[in-house]
C-alpha cells in the first residue's frame, strides 16, 4: 500500500492497544473481510482505508455474539491523492475493485476531494477527513499492510466503537447536527445492535 498521509502515523491513541488488537481480531476472524483487505491493499491506493461500516458492523456483532455477519450497504474505501482527485478516477478505481471481487458493493471516494461535497476547508489526509465525519464510531478505517499485519486509523480513538456508543464528531456537533439527526433517521443501527446507544447529544437536539 502506498505511503499514507502524514498525521495518519499515529494510528491509535496510547492506551488503546488492546483494543486495536480486539479490531485486528475481528478482521482476522472473518475471511471474506480479509479478503477485501487484501484487495484493496493491492490496488495501492494512496493513504488508502477501508473504513466506516466495514469495520463498525464486524466488530459490533462480534461484541453482540452474532453468528451470521450484518450486510452492510457499501464498502467503504477512502484514500488521499491530490493528484487524482476526480470522480472519474474513483470510478476506475471502483471498477478495478469489482474485477477483481465482484458483486461486493464497493464505494471508492478519494477524501482530496470530498472537502468540497461536505463545504469543508480542504482536507489534509484520510484521518483528516474522517474527523469531518459525522459519528465517532465510524470514523475508523483497517488496512492490510505489505508484511501481512492490520494497521487501525482512528482519529478519535476506539472507546466509541467497542464501547458501542453512536456520538457525533466535535464537527457534526459544531456545524452539521442535521445531518447527524438525518443519519439517525435513515440508519436502523439501534435496532441492528440493541447494546448500542446514542450519547453525546440531547432529547431537544434530536428533536430540533
Amino acid at each position: 500500500m502506498a505511503r499514507r498521509g502524514d498525521d495518519a502515523r499515529r494510528l491509535t491513541a496510547p492506551g488503546e492497544d488492546a483494543g486495536a488488537d480486539f479490531v485486528r481480531e475481528v478482521m482476522r476472524a472473518d475471511p471474506g473481510r480479509l479478503a477485501v483487505l487484501a484487495t484493496v491493499r493491492d490496488l495501492g491506493l494512496a493513504d488508502g482505508w477501508v473504513a466506516a461500516g466495514f469495520v463498525r458492523a464486524a466488530v459490533w456483532d462480534a461484541l453482540h455474539g452474532f453468528e451470521a455477519s450484518t450486510p452492510v450497504e457499501d464498502i467503504d474505501v477512502i484514500y488521499f491523492d491530490p493528484h487524482r482527485a476526480t470522480p472519474a478516477a474513483d470510478r476506475a478505481a471502483e471498477a478495478a475493485l469489482a474485477r477483481a471481487m465482484p458483486d461486493r458493493p464497493w464505494s471508492v471516494r478519494n477524501q482530496a476531494r470530498m472537502h468540497a461535497r461536505n463545504g469543508d476547508r480542504p482536507y489534509r489526509s484520510s484521518a483528516d477527513a474522517m474527523m469531518h465525519w459525522l459519528e465517532t464510531p465510524t470514523a475508523v478505517g483497517v488496512a492490510l499492510a505489505g508484511d501481512g499485519s492490520i494497521e487501525v486509523l482512528a482519529p478519535f480513538g476506539l472507546g466509541d466503537l467497542l464501547g458501542m456508543v453512536i456520538r457525533p464528531t466535535p464537527h457534526a456537533r459544531s456545524s452539521r447536527m442535521a445531518a447527524f439527526r438525518q443519519r439517525l433517521e435513515a440508519k436502523p443501527w439501534l435496532k441492528q445492535w440493541p447494546l448500542a446507544r446514542l450519547a453525546g447529544v440531547s432529547c431537544c437536539e434530536l428533536a430540533c
